[in-house]
């Protein structure tokens, strides 16, 4: 029983990031009907929102003591963040120390802005084309902007450790009454949980009790009509547009701590989440989020170790844990094609 809720626990945080960066996809696809293959990129760019509000507030005033030398006896290098200079030595390692939480304050007009350029600059020529054409274009974005991110932050993972509070693990399994020590689980992972489940609940939120999401879904179900009642639907599409780059770059700022932040990141989660899009429905956004986390729980499950070696050992399938999800995916579109929760005649032409 402990495995299996540390493994729940594994899943359910890899399906968040699964599940938030589904939900931004449908939401361009239920709203614009643009497969956004440039998805996985934005998520990409809010984890290195993150790594760049920490570069900055940690760059430091280099001085050279007059008195100290070092080991080798050379002068000694005193270096001091400009964010304690100007800030206070508290204040200011406060700031470096909670820099992941910062950036989501950083990220989210960084990312509405990088929403808003991509859709009116290229997505909207690409509304009434085949669909092979929007991905070859949006893959084609994709490339350019993670090799952008190569050149100015290098190849190799970037560090960015949460703050010190959530360093750790908790026993969760003391938590809900097992013996302790039995469940030690990392503080940040239930962040990252719970910050997913918050950011998810505001997007439903937004969409069911709002005008303005009324006004969205209206459009999702019928554009022409709402368009014929004197509504701007397409400058709407595209604050969604904007709004759905936000959830992928806020998923991104708050992985950081989970996964270095590295250039391919992107291109990694995209894959899986559009798998996530299929079996949850295109343009479901309900089934968007509960294929993330079904596949994120089932991905965790297929790594757990005695099942691993059972499909390895005696099956001769290496990388069980990878290749569940298509096995599952396929099983669940050639028994119902549209997913989980898809809605009639989408994506069926």
């Amino acid at each position: 029983m402990d495995d299996i809720i540390l493994q729940i626990l594994n899943g359910l945080d890899k399906g968040s990031a699964y599940a938030l960066i589904a939900l931004g996809l449908t939401l361009i696809f239920g709203t614009l009907g643009v497969v956004n293959f440039a998805h996985g990129a934005l998520f990409m760019i809010g984890a290195f929102c993150a790594v760049t509000l920490q570069k900055l507030l940690s760059f430091e005033r280099i001085e050279v003591s007059a008195t100290e030398k070092t080991a080798w006896g050379t002068p000694l290098e005193i270096r001091t963040p400009y964010a304690e200079l100007w800030f206070g030595h508290d204040f200011g390692a406060a700031l470096i120390d909670w820099s992941v939480p910062l950036a989501i304050l950083f990220s989210i007009p960084i990312m509405l802005v990088i929403g808003y350029v991509m859709e009116r600059g290229l997505i909207k020529h690409f509304y009434k084309r085949p669909h092979a054409d929007q991905i070859l274009v949006t893959f084609g974005l994709a490339i350019v902007l993670q090799e952008l991110i190569k050149h100015y932050y290098g190849a190799n993972p970037i560090p960015t450790p949460a703050p010190s509070v959530f360093r750790g693990s908790f026993d969760f399994g003391a938590l809900v009454g097992f013996d302790p020590g039995s469940v030690i689980y990392p503080y940040w992972r239930m962040v990252y949980f719970a910050f997913s489940a918050v950011i998810i609940g505001a997007v439903f939120a937004f969409l069911q009790f709002t005008t303005f999401g009324m006004v969205v879904r209206a459009g999702m179900a019928d554009r022409e009509t709402v368009g014929l009642l004197g509504i701007n639907i397409d400058r709407r599409f595209t604050i969604m547009f904007g709004l759905a780059a936000a959830v992928a770059g806020l998923a991104g700022v708050m992985y950081t701590p989970i996964n270095s932040p590295n250039y391919h990141m992107g291109m990694d989660f995209l894959v899986l989440s559009f798998v996530v899009v299929v079996v949850g429905g295109m343009g479901s956004l309900p089934g968007a989020v509960l294929a993330g986390f079904l596949l994120g729980i089932l991905e965790s499950f297929a790594s757990y170790s005695p099942i691993k070696v059972f499909f390895e050992e005696w099956l001769f399938l290496p990388s069980i844990d990878q290749i569940i999800i298509y096995l599952v995916a396929i099983i669940i579109l050639l028994t119902r094609p549209r997913g989980l929760m898809g809605r009639k005649g989408v994506m069926e032409d």
